[in-house]
């Protein structure tokens, strides 16, 4: 299969890339997954549903997460702690309502959940997170998917849809991975001389990159699998492991 590379920018006040996430407690992992990054793939091009034969050419493509972080005096800033939010899930509804009755959870059979229909859900956030994401697409769609991340059929958001992107989410399709880590590199030192993040003293850009998580093992940093790769979206979601590195920049 002939591919090129897509760079996506992914920077907004908040973002959650959910991983092991249950009904009343959605986590998020520290940088995109790769399942997160198809899903808005599939919102710009109108692609709901199962999708499973679309998914399947992406399976064995690879992806690249580079995250970006500030320096003070050549030292990395701190990272904002995880936002941990509260919602409620099935409040203020009239039962007697067939479309408000509709909205408040219950039990598979549909009979009332275990002390009422309200729920108290956790949510928990990354705040002022910037990502570049190269990522690995069929060559024969590669342009439908640029032309559908600049003029989106569905909105587009950053894991959940209240974490709208701050940036333009599309910055570019090429040729191989190495001229698409050339972009973002070159869109990281637009980012900080547009903020004036360039400290003259040093010479050095306070934007720097933090760490990156890549496909497939590698001595250089921590290994770890994730059941990220979406076989198949909709009611019924199936998933399949993806073995990654975890590189912490020096």
């Amino acid at each position: 299969m002939n591919t090129q590379w897509l760079f996506l920018w992914l920077e907004a006040p908040l973002q959650s890339w959910g991983y092991d996430s249950k009904f009343n407690r959605r986590d998020t992992l520290e940088f995109p997954t790769k399942s997160g990054v198809l899903g808005l793939l599939l919102c710009a091009l109108g692609a709901s549903g199962e999708q499973v034969e679309l998914l399947a050419r992406f399976s064995s493509l690879r992806q690249t997460v580079i995250s970006y972080r500030y320096k003070i005096n050549g030292e990395f800033v701190d990272k904002l702690p995880f936002l941990h939010d509260f919602q409620m899930i099935g409040s203020g509804y009239n039962d007697n309502n067939a479309w408000e009755n509709f909205l408040i959870p219950k039990k598979a059979d549909g009979s009332s959940s275990v002390g009422g229909g309200t729920k108290l859900t956790h949510r928990y956030y990354l705040q002022n997170s910037l990502f570049a994401v190269l990522l690995e697409v069929p060559d024969d769609i590669a342009e439908n998917i640029a032309f559908a991340l600049q003029n989106p059929v569905y909105p587009i958001y950053l894991g959940r849809k209240c974490c709208i992107p701050s940036d333009y989410v599309y910055q570019g399709i090429f040729a191989t991975p190495e001229e698409a880590e050339l972009a973002a590199m070159t869109k990281a030192k637009e980012k900080a001389l547009f903020r004036n993040e360039y400290e003259k003293s040093s010479g050095k850009w306070k934007l720097a990159e933090d760490f990156r998580v890549i496909d497939g093992e590698s001595s250089e940093g921590d290994v770890f699998t994730l059941n990220d790769i979406p076989l198949q979206f909709g009611m019924v979601k199936k998933y399949k492991d993806r073995r990654v590195t975890k590189i912490i920049h020096e």
